[in-house]
């Protein structure tokens, strides 16, 4: 992964619905919003999608279906909420995306893996918002 992407993954802001009023908007490096910690308690969470695989733009029927598809694998998992969530970029791109409680890391990884994912947001309860590298 190139600087700029790099940078621009870092630089983005992950919003997640909390309900049809309230959204929580997400860092890296920084704890979540109290609003949604309150949500998340003391479970991992991370922040998905399966749009635009290897950060390369792809037609809406394909990341429609893709994410559809993730939104299957996640609802086989015990113990998983989803909510709705988006990630928007400083340089004007966003993402329709997924934001997940409940779903370890190694779970995690397997499903950004099998959605050809460059990297995805994560974190464990009241720590920092990490971003993930999957080389």
């Amino acid at each position: 992964m190139n600087e700029f992407l790099l940078e621009d993954f870092r630089n983005t802001t992950y919003h997640v619905v909390l309900d049809t009023v309230r959204w929580a908007a997400i860092r890296i490096d920084l704890p979540l919003p109290a609003e949604l910690a309150a949500v998340v308690g003391a479970q991992p969470w991370g922040f998905i999608t399966a749009w635009n695989p290897q950060a390369r733009r792809r037609p809406q029927v394909e990341n429609l279906a893709a994410q559809q598809a993730l939104v299957d694998a996640l609802g086989k998992l015990p113990g998983v909420a989803v909510y709705p969530a988006i990630g928007v970029g400083q340089t004007g791109w966003s993402e329709p995306s997924l934001f997940v409680i409940g779903a370890d890391l190694p779970t995690l990884d397997a499903l950004m893996r099998e959605h050809a994912q460059l990297s995805y947001v994560h974190g464990e309860a009241d720590g920092p918002a990490e971003l993930r590298m999957l080389g």
